[in-house]
């Protein structure tokens, strides 16, 4: 070699991955500089490591704050990366020769340091810059200006067509890189840095670099860097302009250390600046030995097959014709992805775009996860959540799934643990789904890994070395910073799901000391349902609520004395706010559990326990309910949870009968009575009557008929046209009411109607209206005589009918079953 080999590529470009192994193996250097962060020199020997596999980036991160991180990613495709595995392979020396991260970093966020680094798009796939990008100014795009300057449109075609797209193995491997070198030349001489303020900086450290090795190497040195910088190393600089340039850079601690990368996080701006559209594309490019198109279009076929589509060999040949003569039509060396892609629409989508979708999704961007080797630097935290993943069984993967759990078993309770406590930490790998069936021993969770979840966790390290400290140390800080009784309540459920029994104490005094601080019924309504789902939660997970009881029965209690006087002179928005919060107190009561071990009830069952210790946990189980004194949970004063729901009913029936009370209020609270049995049907229908009599106003007439007979607010289940098929005394009522209203009024009252019916299924609304057609059945009531209804026994056979009972128990994890015990009817 003459003087050191310059090799400009473009960042995860697989044409300049191939060119750059060519243009190695021909000049055989003794070192090769990669523009990289020189912090991760130690960690250069991994990437020889058989456990690590691309896409994987470099994660550099402030030591002292470590969401300021950044990444350098590299896929198998990338130059940088096939570089480095050639250095490695043939015992050449290699390094970074980029900025260091301890300057970029610090810089980060400096409005006069324009960061390459930094993600410029919304996060979507549009590819369109974001306002801070163009808040920095217009950057030059290199490839932007070629490609026009050759009479393309589409920089991206361009870039296929002269280098994607040229035959590997002919002709002199370095004139790929002299001819770029020359057109970047001539593209700086006309736009100097191009936009790229911090270029002149990093350029100057990089050509440090380059005379550091040529002391050590001699001209036997490449560099493979970003083509744009090639003629900033090539030009004349002296060494001391260059120490000039880096003078006075802030600098502040950092972390490096290899991470798993996805082909879907290389379709964005990051890192290297360099974000690639199709990046499963790129990778089949790369490593398909021979005939591209054909075996591209075979990986189409299979994925449609899969998928039920009817793919057959014969779409495939079609295929490859059609994407042959588009690609011969637009003057094209070589089909590519736009013309295979148009091909797939035309032969094997008929027309649509709708599989083409799922065709990008799974191929031409692919979920595609990286693995680093476990000798990989990472901070504590990290490396108690790798071993209980593999504990668990719970791998990290780049596409998004499902996980059902059932938390009556050890490993899936574990899991649901683990993917709470990380939820607490701020690491969001899995998000909680409503589950499918009943029962509170079932969770949901759809779980998808991106590589960002790295950084949340170096920034969770600050709390503790394993997940189980930092989440408590977590849950602590936030009880005591936390000022809304609903923060405080909604942090005591996510605690018991974390199981962070350590941070109970300090959680449920913050909620005591909150709770008794605060008099508005509107937030203790608000802060009950969570301690009700987390009294539910706590008792299938086997953990003791039984200080959360106190609360939640104390907070029970003030509702029902607070709620009265303050539904009194609501209006109609205030009142339809109330009515939400009637809703959710009246669930949350009823979640309550009768009877939960105290300190008492574990202590006999626990000595109960002893006395029987080799009995089955399931017979530990059944002694404890059944034999154990257990006691009531209280609230202040001693009251139960009996009291507490008594106390409720008397609140419903003061709301339901006072005139004082919005009409949806007292409809509201009438329905709940209904629905409880605590309201005979003969006193609903009175209470109805006395609604719709003619003296009412017609618009509080139809609010208590939105009360009543409505969804029960966002996400009801239109159960009140329900009661009105089943009972036709009440849709009586409703129909006399509706036709006596005045005409003048019926426009005014006509918006909560629909409001209301317009909940009910389709069904539902089409039984009512033909009852209505009808004219409503004789004698009003429903209710079954000694004849019974047809098809029916008469009378009810409630032997029979308690077979079911058992049945229901095992399904909604009530009781364990064992071989002696029998179900059904016959039990």
């Amino acid at each position: 070699m003459t003087g050191p080999l310059l090799l400009g590529v473009r960042h995860h470009g697989p044409g300049s991955a191939r060119a750059v192994r060519a243009a190695l193996d021909a000049a055989r250097p003794r070192a090769v500089l990669i523009e990289g962060p020189p912090e991760a020199d130690a960690l250069l020997p991994l990437a020889a490591d058989e456990r690590m596999s691309p896409p994987v980036a470099l994660l550099a991160h402030a030591v002292d704050d470590p969401a300021r991180a950044a990444f350098w990613p590299f896929a198998v495709f990338s130059p940088e990366w096939v570089a480095l595995r050639w250095a490695l392979d043939h015992g050449a020396a290699v390094r970074f020769c980029d900025l260091p991260a301890a300057h970029s970093l610090a810089m980060m966020g400096d409005p006069t340091w324009s960061d390459e680094e930094e993600d410029d798009t919304d996060g979507d796939e549009s590819g369109e810059p974001s306002a801070a990008a163009h808040s920095r100014g217009l950057r030059l795009d290199p490839l932007a200006v070629l490609a026009e300057t050759a009479g393309y449109d589409d920089p991206e075609r361009w870039w296929e067509d002269v280098v994607e797209h040229r035959a590997a193995g002919t002709g002199d491997p370095l004139a790929p890189f002299a001819a770029v070198a020359e057109a970047m030349a001539a593209l700086r001489e006309a736009y100097g840095h191009g936009g790229h303020a911090r270029d002149p900086v990093r350029e100057a450290y990089m050509r440090l670099q380059l005379r550091a090795a040529r002391k050590e190497h001699g001209d036997a040195v490449a560099v493979v860097c970003g083509a744009w910088h090639v003629p900033a190393l090539a030009g004349k600089h002296t060494a001391t302009a260059d120490r000039a340039l880096l003078k006075g850079l802030p600098k502040v601690r950092t972390e490096t250390t290899w991470v798993p990368w996805t082909h879907r996080r290389l379709a964005r701006r990051s890192g290297y600046g360099a974000g690639i559209a199709s990046p499963g594309w790129y990778g089949h490019l790369f490593a398909a030995p021979d005939r591209p198109v054909e075996r591209w279009l075979t990986k189409v076929a299979g994925l449609l097959r899969d998928e039920d589509h009817p793919v057959s060999s014969a779409h495939v040949i079609e295929a490859v014709r059609l994407a042959g003569t588009l690609a011969a039509m637009r003057g094209r060396p070589l089909a590519g992805l736009t013309e295979t892609t148009d091909a797939v629409r035309a032969v094997m989508c008929d027309g649509s775009d709708v599989p083409l979708a799922l065709i990008r999704d799974r191929l031409v961007v692919g979920d595609v996860l990286g693995e680093v080797p476990d000798g990989a630097p990472a901070v504590p935290l990290q490396r108690d959540l790798n071993r209980l993943q593999r504990t668990l069984r719970l791998k990290p993967e780049a596409a998004e799934r499902e996980l059902d759990l059932d938390l009556r078993k050890d490993t899936d309770a574990a899991r649901s643990r683990l993917l709470h406590r990380l939820r607490l930490l701020g690491v969001e790998w899995g998000t909680p789904e409503r589950a499918r069936g009943t029962g509170t021993f079932r969770e949901s969770w759809r779980l998808r890994w991106e590589p960002e979840l790295h950084v949340r966790v170096a920034e969770a390290g600050v709390w503790g070395t394993t997940v189980l400290s930092a989440a408590t140390a977590r849950a602590e800080s936030e009880a005591v910073a936390a000022t809304a009784l609903t923060e405080i309540t909604a942090l005591a459920e996510r605690c018991l799901l974390a199981d962070l029994p350590d941070a109970l104490p300090l959680v449920m005094k913050a909620l005591a000391d909150r709770a008794a601080l605060d008099t508005d019924v509107s937030r203790l309504a608000r802060a009950l349902p969570a301690l009700a789902r987390a009294l539910r939660y706590g008792d299938v997970r086997g953990t003791d609520t039984a200080a959360l009881a106190e609360v939640a029965a104390g907070l029970a209690l003030r509702i029902c004395v607070g709620l009265p006087a303050a539904c009194a002179g609501l209006d109609a928005d205030g009142a339809a706010e109330m009515r939400g919060h009637v809703d959710t107190v009246h669930t949350a009561i009823r979640l309550l559990p009768p009877r939960t071990a105290t300190t008492t009830g574990q202590t006999a069952a626990a000595d109960h326990a002893t006395a029987a210790g080799h009995a089955t946990a399931a017979d530990h189980a059944t002694t404890d309910t059944d034999a154990a004194p257990a006691t009531t949970a209280t609230g202040a004063a001693g009251v139960g949870t009996d009291e507490i729901t008594a106390r409720w009913t008397a609140v419903l029936e003061r709301l339901a009968r006072r005139d004082t009370i919005p009409g949806v209020l007292r409809g509201r609270a009438a329905r709940l009575l209904l629905d409880d049995g605590r309201l005979p049907e003969d006193e609903a229908a009175r209470l109805m009557g006395l609604a719709l009599s003619p003296g009412t106003p017609p618009a509080d007439a139809a609010a208590w008929i939105e009360g009543f007979v409505g969804a029960g607010g966002p996400g009801g289940d239109g159960s009140g046209g329900m009661l009105l098929v089943h009972d036709e005394r009440l849709l009586a009522l409703v129909d006399a009411w509706l036709t006596a209203v005045p005409a003048e009024a019926f426009t005014d009252v006509l918006p909560l109607l629909r409001r209301t019916f317009s909940a009910y299924e389709p069904g539902v609304r089409r039984t009512l209206g033909e009852l209505v057609r009808r004219g409503p059945a004789q004698g009003g009531g429903a209710a079954l005589t000694e004849a019974g209804a047809p098809g029916f026994g008469p009378g009810l056979d409630e032997a029979r009918a308690d077979g079911v009972l058992p049945v229901l128990e095992l399904l909604l994890g009530h009781r364990q079953t064992d071989d002696d015990t029998l179900v059904g009817v016959g039990r």
